[in-house]
């Protein structure tokens, strides 16, 4: 993407948000060249902190793409903000309603025009105690089933020193250290043109979720557990929760 394509709104949101960016982060990205330069892609990062938008954000916009996020309809009915949001590329959806399924076509069209959208398999913020990922909703599996589009693991660490949801303290310290990579596409060749079917999703998923938390491994380094629940006991031998 030619940044001098970005239009007015686009470059005035980047000229509102990275300057200050540089100023409270001290980055280390690694990684980028995996994220395709061209066409549609669906990137999963981990989610550790309500910052993660902000550095996956400059992180991919350094990779040479215009991040795509997810954001709830009912903000874009906001005035000024919804608009804004529009104006900027950011996507709609409509979750636990009967428009669930628009939500999904509107995701599809924007990979299918070349946009990078970015999902948050895990649906939100980790819940795991020490902020490993946990179980992976299906929606990214379910994108990358509908449109072939190659899906890319993204790792971070370093958000939660921004905002951290165990403790909910705000560090405005610069300099902060961000670690950021991606991966290579994850491997769903061997689903490619099967159904839908809980299934099939629960497992790309589960392998979306393996290379989320081997690449989280790598740059906060140490042995990642299996994959935490927030339905039943851990696999950890933890309570779901994070009670002991």
């Amino acid at each position: 993407m030619a940044r001098r394509r970005l239009g007015f709104w686009r470059r005035f949101v980047v000229m509102l948000i990275k300057p200050p960016l540089f100023l409270w982060t001290r980055r280390e990205w690694s990684g980028r060249e995996h994220i395709p330069r061209t066409g549609g892609v669906i990137i999963v990062p981990n989610h550790i902190s309500h910052a993660d938008p902000l550095i996956s954000a400059h992180y991919i916009y350094d990779a040479g793409r215009w991040p795509q996020y997810l954001g709830k309809a009912s903000v874009f009915t906001v005035p000024v903000v919804g608009w804004l949001l529009h104006k900027v590329r950011q996507i709609p959806v409509e979750r636990g309603t009967m428009n669930a399924a628009r939500s999904l076509d509107r995701l599809v069209a924007a990979v299918r025009s070349g946009g990078a959208v970015i999902i948050y398999p895990e649906g939100t913020t980790t819940k795991e105690p020490d902020l490993w990922p946990m179980r992976g909703k299906t929606g990214a599996a379910r994108l990358a089933l509908a449109t072939g589009a190659p899906v890319i693991p993204m790792a971070m660490w370093g958000p939660e020193q921004i905002f951290d949801p165990r403790t909910k303290k705000v560090d405005l310290r610069p300099g902060l250290r961000m670690r950021v990579t991606a991966g290579p596409p994850v491997d769903l060749s061997r689903w490619a043109g099967a159904n839908p079917t809980k299934a099939t999703l629960d497992e790309m998923t589960e392998e979306i979720m393996l290379r989320i938390r081997d690449l989280v491994a790598e740059v906060r380094g140490g042995t990642p557990p299996p994959l935490w629940s927030r339905d039943a006991r851990s696999e950890t031998g933890r309570p779901a929760g994070g009670e002991q």
